[in-house]
């Protein structure tokens, strides 16, 4: 079946470190667009920051932000979903943060709440694009409650960071890690996988006809529920097992080359993946 949606994770997949998009991926996304094909942004990342580069790129779909816990419309601006963190677990997601010594950054209305800043300016930017906020105490910042939290942790620790929240906060939050240094929170169930299904729905586009391309284990969802799942070459172990194919890694436009032959390039045999194809 032609791929009539398109989800594409940003960070590792779109871009590296730089946040600079490359030409060819740049390209390919535009040329997708042109063939009639609706590409949205999954990601973790406030809708702000999803926007900016959905207008880069001359995107006008829905986009699906926060790891999943936001569908918001590009045109009005307006929520078609929202799920915000579970008010009653937060003060304990604080408090643990505290006695962990781990550096929370807690997100809502396009700003990142935090305790004291840890990180110059540039980290903080090239990791929210927001406005950071101190307050004396995070539990402040918990009326209304954020949308999402990120931990930043050092490389190597995020799994033994993630499995505690995990075994803490079971039935309560989703943990994902999504990137080396990163491990994120949002509320149970909220992930990319169940937004994307939610998107397809509203803009009336089958699953089979769904395409995703991501390499975190938060992006493993989304691989999973598509009918065409991608992982960049160098993804997570999690997204590569989501994956039916697997893509060149980042430095070689991995996002670009999918694109190249499922939407621009397709052939017949490919309208139905009976497996993994190598890359």
């Amino acid at each position: 079946m032609r791929i009539q949606l398109l989800a594409l994770d940003l960070d590792g997949t779109l871009f590296g470190d730089d946040g600079i998009i490359r030409p060819r991926v740049r390209l390919a996304v535009a040329a997708a667009i042109g063939r009639g094909v609706t590409v949205t942004l999954a990601t973790g990342r406030a809708f702000d920051v999803a926007a900016r580069y959905a207008r880069d790129l001359g995107i006008e779909a829905p986009l699906i932000c926060y790891q999943g816990a936001v569908i918001q419309d590009m045109v009005s601006g307006r929520a078609l979903f929202a799920e915000a963190l579970p008010a009653q677990v937060l003060p304990a997601v604080v408090a643990l943060a505290e006695a962990r010594g781990w550096d929370l950054h807690l997100q809502r209305d396009s700003r990142v709440f935090v305790r004291a800043r840890r990180q110059d300016e540039q980290f903080y930017w090239l990791l929210f694009g927001l406005p950071v906020v101190e307050v004396p105490n995070l539990c402040l910042a918990l009326d209304p409650p954020p949308t999402k939290f990120v931990i930043t942790c050092a490389p190597g620790e995020t799994e033994a960071v993630a499995a505690e929240l995990r075994a803490r906060f079971a039935g309560h939050l989703t943990i994902v890690r999504s990137h080396d240094i990163l491990v994120e929170g949002v509320a149970a169930g909220v992930n990319k996988g169940r937004a994307l299904a939610r998107l397809a729905e509203i803009l009336n586009v089958p699953q089979s006809a769904v395409m995703a391309i991501g390499d975190q284990d938060n992006d493993a969802p989304m691989i999973a529920w598509a009918g065409l799942g991608v992982a960049m070459g160098d993804a997570t172990p999690a997204a590569r097992a989501a994956a039916r194919w697997l893509a060149p890694p980042l430095a070689e436009d991995g996002a670009a080359v999918a694109i190249e032959r499922f939407i621009l390039n397709p052939t017949d045999d490919e309208d139905v993946i009976p497996g993994r194809f190598p890359s």
